[in-house]
């Protein structure tokens, strides 16, 4: 029997609570899950690929069918390179439905083999972005506040990130 493989490409900078739920719901639905994280040079990370690959793994270590790799250019072309035919997509507020819809459209013309599979975010995860949580660290100093939005492992070294340690 082939196997099933599905990539979930995003930036995760950082990883946060709502991206972690949606790779822990689907990797239990395929026999591997390729976390792609997408190199985007002209985007100003706050973390470094390499790092953001680090915080992934530390993550989703005791998933061990999940991997964690970097990727530049078109998401359909990884999926391909890793032998996968499904991506993953994450669907928080009702609004990233028309956006998700459209790159999912240009994805399917790209490779009509590439099936996307939407995940709804729990409700308690949809309006979380890392956008959101960076402006959260930036101007709260209770980790605790941060800990609804990332996992605890995300923490400290946002903390430093921040603060302009790293």
């Amino acid at each position: 029997m082939p196997t099933r493989v599905a990539v979930y490409t995003g930036s995760f900078d950082p990883i946060t609570l709502g991206h972690l739920h949606i790779i822990e719901r689907a990797a239990p639905l395929f026999d591997r899950l390729v976390i792609g994280i997408g190199i985007n040079a002209e985007k100003k990370s706050l973390f470094a690929p390499n790092e953001r690959v680090e915080l992934v793994q530390q993550v989703t270590g005791d998933l061990d069918n999940v991997e964690v790799s970097t990727f530049e250019g078109l998401a359909v072309d990884y999926v391909r390179s890793v032998d996968a035919h499904v991506m993953i997509r994450g669907i928080r507020p009702l609004t990233d439905i028309a956006g998700e819809f459209t790159m999912m459209m240009a994805n399917h013309q790209l490779d009509p083999g590439i099936e996307t599979l939407f995940l709804m975010a729990a409700d308690r995860f949809a309006h979380v972005s890392s956008s959101l949580l960076k402006q959260i660290a930036a101007l709260s100093d209770d980790d605790e506040q941060l800990a609804k939005f990332v996992p605890p492992e995300i923490i400290a070294p946002l903390r430093a990130r921040m603060r302009g340690d790293a």
